[in-house]
């Protein structure tokens, strides 16, 4: 095994150089959500694993940021849409504090999206259409696990979903957890970010001002 200072040494070399493409304010879209939808399709035509993966980061009672990898559902109406069990670490910090960050990076494509919003709920009963179009499986996942919870084992988990099976066996449509739902993310900030050589990458950042987008050029 190597030793902590030879792994540090390791570290300290790993270094890519960027040169696939470059951005300009002359040349984005002048929507981000737009330029955000050409660039997930991008993604999706480059085979990116996972796509919708995002890192959402949230506040806790500490004021200390919490972060985790969700999987964007949507953008609806200009907003981004997951869902998760409101119960969750994630769902009590945001029903404390609404403002969050989501992050997504594409590496294959050297990009990343940053955006700062503002999360609220969606209606239970769009919520519910979701849930019900989920994997049987998943759906089952989501009554078993009461989320961020302490558990002993996991042999708490799988008697808990052999319970569920049995309690919803017969059933074709499964009704969804009270405590299980979608939030949507209204950006305030969005950010496109694009690998470039000798680590002088383009920022481009969208910023809304009175309903309007301002856009302006960040230095790497």
């Amino acid at each position: 095994m190597f030793k902590f200072a030879e792994r540090m040494h390791t570290l300290s070399k790993l270094r890519n150089e960027y040169l696939k493409a470059s951005l300009d304010v002359s040349t984005i879209l002048s929507d981000p959500i737009e330029q955000f939808e050409k660039w997930f399709h991008e993604a999706l035509e480059a085979k990116v694993l996972e796509p919708n993966a995002m890192t959402l980061s949230t506040i806790n009672d500490d004021n200390r940021p919490s972060s985790r990898i969700v999987l964007l559902k949507g953008v609806e109406h200009n907003k981004f849409l997951f869902y998760t069990n409101y119960q969750s670490t994630k769902g009590r910090e945001l029903s404390a504090n609404p403002a969050c960050a989501l992050t997504f990076f594409w590496p294959e494509l050297e990009r990343q999206v940053r955006i700062e919003g503002i999360a609220d709920r969606v209606d239970d009963s769009r919520s519910e259409k979701y849930f019900q179009s989920r994997p049987r499986g998943s759906q089952i996942g989501a009554w078993t696990s009461p989320q961020s919870t302490i558990i002993e084992s996991r042999t708490i988990l799988e008697e808990r979903a052999q319970q569920m099976e049995k309690k919803f066996e017969g059933l074709e449509i499964l009704p969804k957890p009270k405590q299980w739902g979608g939030y949507q993310v209204d950006p305030l900030i969005i950010e496109f970010w694009q690998g470039r050589p000798n680590r002088l990458h383009d920022r481009i950042q969208f910023s809304k001002v009175d309903a309007v987008w301002k856009v302006h050029r960040l230095a790497p």
